[in-house]
């Protein structure tokens, strides 16, 4: 069972059949879900595990964009319609194989399929589906403060529930409520906020240092801090 999960298709999500646009959509979806400032990995997975599923992800591109090396990886793996009947004469491809399975899936591909599973539920929960209004985009995109009412406003027109908010940030629900109210009084130390404000704006698909920034300089000015 464990040799069905050693799968460069399944390390990129992908048919069997896909195509070489398909592929390289693939790969980038794949890296981008894996690389080092994604939230859908927020304290999920450690930077060596991102590292080596991106070693795997790299290694499975490198394979299927290219189309010799790809017909002699399906061959070998039966993946091909007729190639079964010819596989113990394919040695080379056979050899190659091997080579993959011992020095580089061996040891990180174990956990692929558990893996990609984390990070299909993490995209699902990252998400943002909502119909988009070009007046208030523009506002969004111009904007240089960051209002807690303004975030608010920004979150319910992005469709995000505050339970959600609070799933996708790990941040209470109590404190996104402070935060959108700008109950100050209420909040935590300001290196605190300043990352619940910051994981608040990423998952909007905001520019996080910048509404980081704006925020907390309105919760200081409020307080007098200097």
């Amino acid at each position: 069972m464990e040799n069905e999960h050693k799968n460069y298709y399944e390390i990129l999500e992908l048919p069997i059949d896909a195509t070489p646009e398909e592929i390289h959509r693939g790969y980038l979806r794949a890296k981008n879900a894996y690389s080092q400032d994604s939230l859908a990995l927020y304290s999920l997975m450690s930077q060596e595990e991102c590292n080596e599923v991106l070693n795997l992800i790299e290694e499975a591109y490198s394979i299927l964009s290219e189309p010799n090396k790809r017909r002699q990886y399906d061959a070998a793996r039966g993946l091909t319609p007729g190639s079964a009947g010819s596989i113990n004469n394919y040695d080379p491809a056979q050899s190659f194989i091997k080579r993959e399975e011992d020095h580089n899936i061996g040891q990180a591909v174990a956990t692929t399929s558990q893996k990609s599973m984390t990070k299909i539920v993490a995209q699902n929960r990252f998400s943002l589906e909502f119909s988009e209004n070009s007046d208030f985009e523009k506002e969004i995109e111009q904007a240089t403060e960051f209002s807690g009412e303004f975030l608010k406003r920004i979150r319910e027109y992005k469709n995000v529930e505050l339970n959600r908010m609070a799933d996708m940030t790990k941040v209470s629900k109590t404190y996104i409520r402070n935060i959108e109210d700008e109950a100050f009084d209420k909040l935590p130390a300001s290196v605190y906020v300043r990352g619940f404000v910051y994981q608040y704006a990423k998952s909007l698909k905001l520019n996080p240092e910048l509404v980081a920034n704006s925020f907390l300089y309105r919760m200081k000015k409020a307080k007098g801090d200097h």
